[in-house]
């Protein structure tokens, strides 16, 4: 795969948006039918459920409008590309993560403290229909994530990442909120707080992995290193190309859709200044011709220390 053009991410960029969009779809659809069911059910863990809904609607419109600009190609004010818009988004996308982990984990904790100064009668029972509401939610939520997590790594976008794990809490939501009306319905009025028990547990999964989101949203612009993995990759085209004895320094950075080296490559010490040139140019070509996604490459010449 040759370096990524503007084209070529812009290509890729308008693919996320699309899967984006199919994802707004189905979270408008979900939120009405969970909103519904909660008020005709009588079930406070669906309308919460269909809360969170309604903030990926608005989380995925974020990543929707990052990915639109994280494609525009360098200008004279950004010559780095726009990539870093992909990045922020992220980030914000995992603050509403542990937010609406947060506000949930607060809710249903009150439910309980509730729930020992007021018993729950067989009134305040949720209706079994709604068990079919959140299976459906569950199967299709579980499969945009899947669908999320596959497309984000084939593109190396960390929105779309961001949204597949909006789309996991609430795939992990619905199934708290699933077992515990499964427990309360089996149990009676006494096994009613189930419901909350289940959902405070879920919000503890979701508030841990908007913590591990953040921290590689964060990193992204923090510039950090890339994975050891893929820093082996750099040095074995560079260290293939003729003319370089030895690579000092390799320094690799995500930016949006694609990836930024800086390398420092030595030369034999007798190498002319052309000579070190055209291995830079070398280099820099054979790094972006290859599968690696790399869009811009700085190549420092130094001479082999005798």
């Amino acid at each position: 795969m040759n370096s990524p053009d503007g084209g070529e991410v812009e290509i890729r960029a308008a693919a996320g948006r699309r899967l984006i969009l199919t994802g707004v779809l189905v979270n408008i659809l979900l939120a009405v039918a969970k909103f519904a069911g909660g008020v005709l059910g009588n079930s406070s863990a669906l309308i919460a459920d269909a809360i969170e809904s309604a903030l990926d609607i608005f989380s995925s419109g974020m990543m929707w409008a990052a990915l639109k600009v994280a494609a525009r190609p360098p200008d004279a004010s950004h010559p780095y590309g726009h990539g870093k818009v992909e990045s922020l988004a992220a980030v914000a996308g995992a603050l509403v993560l542990l937010g609406a982990g947060a506000s949930l984990a607060a809710h249903s904790a009150g439910e309980i403290l509730n729930s020992f100064s007021s018993p729950p009668t067989e009134a305040s029972l949720p209706k079994a229909f709604t068990l079919g509401v959140l299976m459906l939610a569950i199967l299709l939520k579980e499969g945009l994530y899947r669908l999320f997590v596959h497309r984000g790594k084939a593109i190396d976008s960390a929105a779309l990442l961001a949204d597949a794990w909006h789309h996991r809490s609430d795939a992990i939501t619905s199934l708290a909120a699933l077992i515990g009306i499964s427990i309360a319905l089996a149990g009676g009025p006494s096994w009613a707080p189930a419901d909350d028990w289940a959902a405070l547990f879920s919000c503890g999964i979701i508030l841990f992995n908007g913590g591990r989101m953040l921290r590689g949203s964060l990193g992204e612009i923090l510039d950090e290193q890339m994975p050891d993995a893929l820093i082996d990759q750099v040095l074995d085209q560079v260290r293939s190309v003729e003319g370089v004895t030895s690579v000092e320094k390799c320094r690799v950075r995500k930016s949006g859709l694609t990836r930024i080296a800086d390398l420092h490559v030595r030369v034999a010490g007798g190498s002319s200044v052309r000579e070190g040139h055209e291995v830079a140019h070398i280099v820099k070509n054979r790094l972006l011709a290859s599968s690696l996604n790399i869009s811009d490459v700085t190549v420092h010449i130094e001479p082999e220390r005798d």
